[in-house]
């Protein structure tokens, strides 16, 4: 499988306020490269704190790429995918229609309930690790069912755990031209940091776009 992360962040680093409520950071040329890269997956990962502040629905925007995605014998967006360790996920969140297929990372620690009932809602379930998502072996999962190449939108907590378990590929950094501040505001890596072994990337190309610059790393 291979793992590309994508994000935007201000340029001080951050991915949304204190609050941690949705900013446009980018603007319609990244989008549309957003929505170009969700259409070349097979499936695209958030962690259950985004989806809890934002409600995202994950699925490709442009008509003209459905149906190429059809025309290659795949449906007409790739699936969601939500780290979701206590299946905290809402019954009613976006990700749950019947757009796409939606997998529910969760751990041994969910209450029972709280997946029957997810799963009446239309998720299918995948339990790896006894606290929290064990990520690599919940990602093996993934690839059995046919995901091959995944985006991952953040996020902070998640991508900290994909760089820590060392399963990212590829970053694809969008820096926009805003500052946001706030020591409390999520970052692009956050969980408990590194202090002795530090992820390596491999800057790959620079490209200006709309008010920002797009950042390409190989993950080391």
């Amino acid at each position: 499988m291979r793992v590309v992360v994508n994000a935007a962040t201000s340029a001080d680093g951050k991915l949304s306020s204190k609050r941690r409520e949705q900013i446009a950071i980018s603007g319609p040329d990244d989008f549309d490269r957003m929505d170009a890269l969700r259409a070349e997956s097979d499936a695209v990962m958030v962690g259950v704190g985004t989806v809890l502040a934002d409600d995202p629905h994950l699925t490709v925007e442009e008509p003209e790429r459905q149906v190429a995605r059809r025309e290659r014998d795949a449906s007409a967006h790739p699936a969601r995918v939500v780290a979701d360790s206590r299946a905290r996920t809402p019954t009613d969140a976006r990700i749950l229609d019947d757009e796409a297929t939606t997998y529910l990372l969760v751990s041994e620690a969910a209450p029972a309930e709280r997946i029957e009932e997810l799963e009446a809602a239309g998720a299918r379930l995948v339990t790896a690790g006894d606290e929290r998502v064990d990520l690599t072996s919940a990602l093996a999962s993934l690839e059995r069912e046919g995901v091959e190449r995944l985006m991952v939108e953040g996020g902070g907590e998640l991508l900290f755990s994909l760089f820590e378990a060392d399963l990212a590929d590829e970053l694809r950094l969008y820096v926009g031209s805003k500052l946001i501040g706030g020591r409390d505001a999520p970052t692009l890596a956050d969980g408990e940091g590194f202090v002795e072994e530090f992820p390596e990337l491999e800057l790959e190309d620079v490209e200006r776009v709309d008010d920002g610059v797009l950042l390409r790393y190989a993950v080391e």
